[in-house]
């Protein structure tokens, strides 16, 4: 047998084994909404005890038709801007640019340093336009090297991230990308106060450091943070009529649960 890639994330960083797990056990059932056989092979290898992060069954679902709604966001992006810069903020183990590659994009996985240290060991791309950047999207040094590719159209990806940080780091990332990507597209995922403190129980059954921070009650509260930010779209998971999730569909009779978590679609500056 071969031998285990260890591991020692903690905190934020550890939430990635959480969401690589689900998609290694959703490519596993018959009726799969995905098939991810990369996820497979990383659970094998990994070191850990993955049966921790066991979800109830809406909430896996829940998370797959995320990454789905993600991809197709970058797909559209793709479509209108072949030649576009991508940068996936906090990858994790998501391999993304190999669902999504064009042919022409340049991508940039972004993530800290003990996490694009694993990852290249059990990852490799042999394409020239892909990237990784081992450094928290909150330090400056990235900026140069991502801004190299100026003035070609941006677009920022940050799938269950942001919401791990408090709202004046996320404001700043915000205002950042907005100074040094002019006219740039953010989608994040985001969470009303409830969901966070409902979120935070399930991580701490799993025993993960980890907790939830920032949150927001409607998508258009982000464009008071500064001029030129726009709301361009969003989405809530309760919107989709994905046949899994047909038990769950009264919650659209309550709007504050409809609306209590969803995807949103920014463009920054002009």
């Amino acid at each position: 047998m071969p031998e285990k890639v260890s591991q020692s994330l903690e905190g934020v960083s550890e939430t990635l084994l959480m969401t690589l797990y689900l998609r290694a056990r959703e490519s596993q059932r018959p009726n799969a909404m995905i098939k991810d056989d990369r996820a497979v092979e990383m659970v094998k290898q990994i070191d850990c005890d993955f049966s921790r992060f066991r979800m109830q069954r809406h909430d896996e679902v829940a998370i797959i038709v995320r990454m789905n709604k993600f991809d197709n966001h970058v797909r559209s992006f793709l479509a209108r801007s072949p030649d576009a810069v991508v940068v996936h903020i906090g990858c994790g183990l998501d391999t993304r640019f190999e669902r999504v590659d064009n042919g022409d994009v340049e991508w940039f996985d972004l993530d800290m340093p003990d996490v694009i240290a694993l990852r290249q060991k059990l990852i490799r791309s042999q394409s020239s336009r892909y990237h990784t950047l081992a450094t928290s999207v909150f330090e400056d040094g990235w900026l140069e090297g991502v801004g190299r590719f100026k003035p070609r159209p941006f677009m920022f990806i940050a799938e269950g991230v942001l919401p791990y940080f408090e709202e004046v780091q996320v404001k700043s990332l915000f205002l950042k990308l907005r100074e040094h990507f002019p006219g740039c597209e953010l989608v994040c995922d985001a969470h009303t106060p409830f969901v966070v403190w409902a979120d935070n129980l399930h991580l701490a059954y799993a025993k993960l450091k980890a907790r939830l921070h920032w949150s927001i009650k409607h998508g258009k509260d982000v464009e008071n943070w500064g001029e030129g930010i726009r709301l361009l779209d969003e989405w809530n998971y309760y919107e989709e009529d994905e046949p899994q999730l047909k038990a769950y569909r009264w919650v659209r009779l309550i709007p504050p649960l409809a609306k209590s978590s969803g995807i949103f679609h920014y463009r920054l500056g002009v």
